[in-house]
């Protein structure tokens, strides 16, 4: 369940054809900024301002004024941008997503209908499709120790490379207030994160994260 193509429905972002050239999807991570330069300078005008350079912004997306767009950066269709909101850059933000007052954006890839909408830290990560960050939580996305992250779970341990890696969340994720997804968490499709939770490692597709770190499986309707 840590591959791209168990984790996220590829058709919810204009990263589609990017993603498909990885296996997992922390491998996407060092190549997010030459992507949005790449896929900025084909947008069309007609659909996309450009309020400054590197900053491509669709017409129907709506951003406060006191709102930071940094470089590079794509905006997608009927997206909000709230107050107070920092992307930092190297943020490609698909349509229909909120991003919210003192939300901070770096490095990430969010999918279509995304929402990080109340003070979150979103750092080195990806956001599956519809997956919603509850307000506070955010995404640690360097250890303590500076040591390179591993992604442990299932009697596996992934060398991942990387001193900068903060979450994958796959498609429908919910994480709950006040969460820290610790750096090499990787959430499988419709799990649920309880509120205040640490999270590390790997929780399966269908499950939840309950207190003190407790995973069972969801009840089938």
């Amino acid at each position: 369940m840590l591959t791209i193509q168990q984790l996220y429905d590829l058709s919810h972002t204009m990263a589609r054809d990017y993603l498909n050239g990885f296996t997992y999807p922390w491998e996407a991570l060092s190549g997010i900024k030459a992507l949005i330069l790449s896929l900025g300078e084909k947008l069309d005008p007609a659909e996309y301002d450009q309020p400054s350079p590197q900053v491509w912004v669709h017409k129907t997306a709506t951003v406060a004024p006191t709102a930071y767009l940094g470089a590079p950066c794509i905006i997608g269709a009927g997206t909000e941008v709230r107050h107070g909101a920092f992307v930092r850059g190297s943020a490609l933000v698909g349509e229909g997503c909120v991003v919210g007052n003192s939300a901070e954006l770096k490095n990430v890839i969010l999918f279509d209908n995304v929402q990080v909408p109340h003070y979150n830290y979103v750092g080195d990560s990806i956001l599956g499709y519809k997956s919603h960050m509850g307000a506070g939580s955010i995404t640690s996305n360097v250890k303590s120790d500076k040591s390179l992250v591993v992604v442990r779970g299932g009697g596996e341990a992934i060398e991942t490379g990387l001193k900068k890696f903060g979450a994958m969340l796959g498609d429908y994720v919910e994480v709950g207030c006040n969460s820290v997804l610790n750096p090499g968490t990787v959430i499988g499709r419709n799990s649920n994160i309880y509120p205040l939770s640490c999270v590390r490692g790997v929780v399966p597709e269908g499950h939840i994260w309950k207190t003190g770190g407790v995973v069972v499986k969801k009840r089938e309707d």
